[in-house]
């Protein structure tokens, strides 16, 4: 019987085999990548199917091409260290990186099952939803939704609206920290809207985290998904 075809195109294995490169550190970032005639030899394919990959690449934020130079390391996958207690700015910051976010949605509601479930609520009760994407050098890495509880928290919508910092918007409604209670974590395909916000392919994968946070009475304050670019942030289980 003929060999089954491949379920990956060979060009994708390229860009995923160079993007392990960059995470190994292989190349370090603003080093020049090795020619296409160098990879056409490497993996047994024609310059096209190397000029493909390294598109794919491009297109998320990994290399850049300048022109008459070659191709050469924009960022490398950035540790982003799970436990505890989660801080985005704190993780970019420690990994070498300049942080932002971007306010996607603030929206005041009715909670569902899961967020009742997961808040301690009753169906129903008012939570405030929060929607941002983040960036590490101006490259997208994470697309995150928060919801609280409303009632708990009076105040948290103004405050976020006056500052995407989920932490700093918190501080302003009186709780100094919030620990994790629990995080899960689970690879998934990037939808259409995934994809877009995160300058990646539809299909891409992405990891998702799903966690619960407290105050320190073990009340819980928010609940939280986030989705990740799997080829640009590696998640470290630790601790804190």
């Amino acid at each position: 019987m003929p060999p089954a075809p491949a379920r990956t195109p060979v060009w994708k294995s390229i860009a995923i085999a160079l993007t392990d490169d960059i995470a190994q550190e292989r190349y370090a970032t603003g080093e020049k990548l090795p020619a296409e005639a160098q990879l056409a030899t490497r993996f047994g394919v024609n310059r096209h199917t190397v000029r493909r990959a390294l598109a794919q690449m491009a297109e998320q934020g990994l290399v850049h091409a300048r022109r008459g130079a070659g191709v050469f390391v924009a960022a490398r996958p950035t540790d982003y260290p799970v436990g505890k207690r989660i801080r985005f700015h704190q993780n970019i910051r420690r990994a070498g990186r300049v942080p932002r976010k971007k306010l996607l949605l603030l929206e005041a509601r009715a909670a569902d099952s899961r967020e009742a479930d997961a808040l301690e609520l009753e169906p129903g009760d008012p939570v405030l939803v929060y929607e941002g994407l983040s960036y590490a050098d101006d490259h997208p890495v994470a697309l995150a939704r928060a919801v609280f509880p409303a009632a708990r928290l009076p105040g948290i919508q103004a405050a976020l609206e006056e500052t995407a910092s989920i932490t700093e918007a918190l501080k302003a409604c009186g709780v100094a920290d919030y620990p994790r209670r629990e995080t899960r974590i689970t690879a998934k395909l990037a939808t259409a809207t995934q994809a877009l916000h995160l300058r990646i392919s539809e299909g891409a994968p992405i990891l998702r985290t799903t966690g619960i946070s407290v105050d320190l009475n073990g009340v819980p304050i928010e609940f939280g998904r986030t989705w990740f670019a799997g080829d640009r942030v590696t998640l470290t289980v630790g601790d804190d």
